[in-house]
């Protein structure tokens, strides 16, 4: 009952958040200057068939009320028509989110795995030579663009070394079966942008941890080290870099744009610069929608991770809804 509580209220915050984001994503890709029906017909098309064009795709009415349909529409699962193949934007929505997940899943079990474990065993060596190592590469790592490391990795593994195909030749209606060849360099490439952020975080709080008054008083009692890390100090040194780690995962979902543009790669990232390319308007809102939602998934994961791990933010919701208010009375002479 205790968690119940707090979870049922950061449930709340995520929905509301995501109303506000769809409100903000509609109203800006509305506000986007130019004309879309004068764009699709051409230059030389007359103002009649402007208008007519712009009535058929619903433009001339109330923006208020197109957002309320286009609302309805998206929780059903409904995004529209595409502007430039006519088709639902649904299912184009969806193939590409499903090649995303090709590469952002691996790269996401790799990545946090990888750079909890190295960002706690370097926080442990503090000032060894393993501690030194890992923050010099992390710190390389976190320099070097992603385009830079794709661009590298195509040098030596598909051109020096033809391992991996360079680019995808596929577009859209490529199958799983024809992208898994390509899928490995886009998730190096992922896993080690996401993980220097992580390993870097888990490092400076496994550090912090360390110190603290609880871990001593567990050395002081005769543990053994691994005991007090894995039992001690790991739970605690996890809490600050669940954010970061829902961040960073959030942005694996929700495409990569760099990754899949160098690789040319048909995930989210792609049709995103196709669809602004393209002026396609209901594709840019059902990208931008389901990009907010992912943001918010992880960071509601997040807080329901730290609320299971930590009891102090279960204590502190409790005594905050419980905390009596005191009253202040005037003494009367």
């Amino acid at each position: 009952m205790n968690v119940l509580v707090p979870a049922l209220r950061r449930l709340g915050i995520a929905v509301l958040t995501v109303v506000l984001a769809s409100l903000f994503v509609f109203l800006a890709v509305q506000a986007l200057p130019g004309d879309v029906a004068q764009q699709l017909l051409g230059q030389n098309a007359t103002p009649e068939a402007v208008q007519q064009l712009r009535a058929t795709l619903g433009l001339d009415e109330n923006v208020w009320l197109r957002y309320l349909q286009w609302l309805a529409g998206a929780a059903h699962g409904d995004f529209g028509t595409s502007l430039v193949s006519g088709e639902p934007v649904a299912p184009t929505l969806l193939t590409a989110f499903r090649n995303s997940m090709l590469i952002a899943l691996p790269a996401m079990l790799v990545g946090v795995t990888l750079s909890l474990a190295l960002g706690v065993l370097a926080g442990v060596r503090r000032g060894r030579a393993t501690d030194r190592v890992v923050s010099t590469v992390s710190l390389l790592v976190m320099s070097v663009p992603e385009f830079m490391v794709a661009t590298v990795l195509v040098l030596l593994f598909a051109i020096g070394l033809p391992v991996f195909p360079a680019v995808v030749l596929r577009g859209s209606d490529a199958t799983v079966a024809a992208l898994l060849p390509t899928v490995w360099l886009p998730i190096v490439v992922l896993t080690l942008a996401m993980a220097a952020y992580i390993l870097r975080t888990a490092r400076s709080s496994t550090i912090d941890v360390m110190t603290s008054e609880f871990v001593t008083t567990a050395e002081l009692k005769g543990l053994t080290m691994r005991r007090v890390v894995w039992k001690h100090a790991l739970p605690s040194a996890l809490l600050p870099t669940l954010n970061v780690i829902a961040l960073n995962v959030a942005w694996l979902l929700g495409g990569v744009v760099v990754v899949e543009n160098v690789f040319n790669y048909p995930g989210m990232g792609k049709l995103m610069l196709e669809s602004v390319s393209n002026r396609d308007l209901p594709t840019i809102e059902a990208i931008a929608l389901l990009s907010a939602l992912v943001y918010v998934v992880c960071n509601l994961a997040a807080d329901l991770v730290a609320l299971a791990l930590d009891p102090k933010l279960r204590t502190r919701q409790r005594r905050t809804r419980t905390r009596p208010v005191r009253s202040t009375r005037k003494a009367h002479a």
